[in-house]
């Protein structure tokens, strides 16, 4: 499969596929989250730090044109690492996302009051459905293990199957990068389709995911007055690995709907 971005003299040129469900023009805010998270990565990474906080700002939306990503170091302690990112066309800042690195070290003893439970929902043993219906097709594996609108969390299992630049191998930290934006449309979502579009999104990790499948599963939804807050619990086959948490606000344009 042909990656979202190539780079060319500096820049990162998108694919065809890198557009969104919003618009056939606009780069997919998931991607953008997963641009930062590289970057950051691949400058700041360092050997028992462990990266626990990536927060992403999608304040602007883009079209498909290249894009650029500077880092910069915030702080860098004997037990924490602050690094920022900011996103870039030729139209100006689109985006910025920051990373915290804590440094890894001996368990407590004891037990913890509450400990998220793994979820009951298997991995997918067969290829993910086609569904023809719908205008934008995902560019990676969705297994939906609830409904789209139906009432009640939902659950689904993703998987990429496309490199995010050039042939590089996606790293578990980008990987989680790429599947925490599903936490807007999986929280967001309403009986009459996704009429939210998510601001932001805050991924939280006690580990970093195994292996290529991730579920993502609904744990928290309010909404008032067009503004919208929502949270979801991260999953690999071992069991739950972080946390992610959005905001968004009332699109006009809604996606999908429950169908009769």
């Amino acid at each position: 499969m042909s990656a979202f971005f190539t780079q060319k003299q500096g820049e990162l040129v998108p694919a065809p596929h890198a557009r969104g469900p919003w618009s056939s023009d606009m780069l997919h805010g998931r991607l953008l989250g997963g641009l930062a998270a590289r970057a950051i990565e691949r400058r700041y990474a360092q050997p028992g730090l462990h990266f626990a906080r990536l927060t992403v700002d999608l304040f602007r939306s883009s079209p498909m044109m290249p894009v650029t990503v500077e880092t910069s170091l915030i702080r860098s302690g004997r037990r924490i690492l602050v690094a920022d990112a900011i996103i870039s066309t030729e139209q100006g800042v689109i985006g910025r996302a920051g990373a915290v690195l804590l440094r890894q070290g001996e368990q407590p003893g004891g037990a913890q009051t509450f400990v998220t439970p793994a979820w009951d929902s298997p991995p997918p043993d067969a290829p993910p459905p086609v569904d023809g219906r719908v205008a934008w097709t995902p560019p990676f594996d969705l297994w939906r293990v609830t409904e789209w609108g139906e009432p009640g969390p939902g659950r689904v299992w993703v998987r990429e199957r496309h490199p995010l630049v050039d042939e590089e191998p996606l790293t578990p930290f980008v990987r989680a990068g790429l599947a925490a934006d599903f936490a807007s449309p999986l929280s967001n979502a309403g009986v009459e389709g996704l009429q939210f579009i998510n601001a932001d999104y805050t991924l939280t990790l006690a580990r970093l995911p195994a292996g290529e499948l991730i579920g993502v599963e609904t744990t928290g939804h309010l909404s008032a007055d067009g503004v919208a807050t929502g949270q979801v619990t991260m999953h690999d086959t071992a069991g739950p690995f972080g946390f992610c948490v959005v905001t968004a606000l009332a699109n006009p344009v809604a996606i999908g709907g429950r169908r009769s």
